[in-house]
């Protein structure tokens, strides 16, 4: 599996990506074909600073997407994995089903 993180408009310190790295590396549990995740952390300027992650995760024949905002990246991270998992439990229970 390969893991791809970007940032816009900042620089990434180690520690985030090195949690980041920690957590995607937990979706192997629920698909163990996982090709490519990309994450993508923007920074919003505005009076709320809004911190999104934006988590991309391609299986054989499928592209799965979770985004989510907040005011830190390790929780809008966490929300993000939270979506994908469940995603990623429905497409393994359709191809338990067929």
């Amino acid at each position: 599996m390969n893991i791809n993180i970007t940032s816009r408009k900042f620089k990434a310190k180690d520690t985030l990506k090195e949690f980041i790295n920690n957590e995607v590396k937990t979706l192997e549990k629920y698909n163990e074909k996982i090709l490519d995740v990309n994450v993508v952390l923007s920074y919003t300027h505005l009076k709320d600073s809004i911190k999104t992650a934006e988590i991309i995760v391609k299986i054989p024949g499928k592209t799965l997407t979770a985004s989510e905002d907040s005011e830190e990246f390790s929780k809008s991270v966490n929300i993000a994995l939270d979506k994908l998992k469940r995603q990623l439990k429905r497409e393994k229970s359709k191809r338990i089903s067929k």
